[in-house]
């Protein structure tokens, strides 16, 4: 079916899926790289003492909380793909990098408290 000029084109679940993805999977890599720097930043600030920490057996955590740190870049989903379907669209469509801003944050507070109180303490 398709649409007259006088009613607006309803988007079906895909095309939301597919606009929320040209959105936020961009910004993903930059996301990976903050994070990433946190963890670099950690490392080399007290090398002598995460120096026995890094060996193989460490791989798979880390990966482990890598991935985890992505199924939470992936809660933005929940919260973009609902709104571009309200009356809010417009407006969200201008400011959703807020969102992306304050969950970015956010992972920087968790990984820094993750690092200094549940890993930092434990490397002898």
């Amino acid at each position: 079916m398709t649409s007259s000029p006088s009613t607006p084109h309803t988007p079906n679940f895909r095309e939301l899926l597919s606009s929320s993805a040209r959105f936020w999977e961009p910004r993903r890599i930059l996301y990976n790289l903050i994070l990433l720097a946190v963890c670099l930043v950690w490392l080399v600030a007290s090398w002598p003492h995460f120096r026995p920490a890094l060996h193989l057996d460490t791989l798979v955590p880390m990966t482990v909380l890598a991935l985890f740190a992505n199924l939470c870049y992936s809660a933005a989903y929940l919260v973009d793909v609902p709104l571009l379907t309200s009356a809010a669209r417009a407006t969200w469509l201008s400011r959703r990098w807020i969102l992306w801003l304050v969950g970015t944050l956010f992972a920087i507070l968790l990984a820094n408290y993750w690092i200094a109180d549940e890993i930092y303490p434990d490397v002898h």
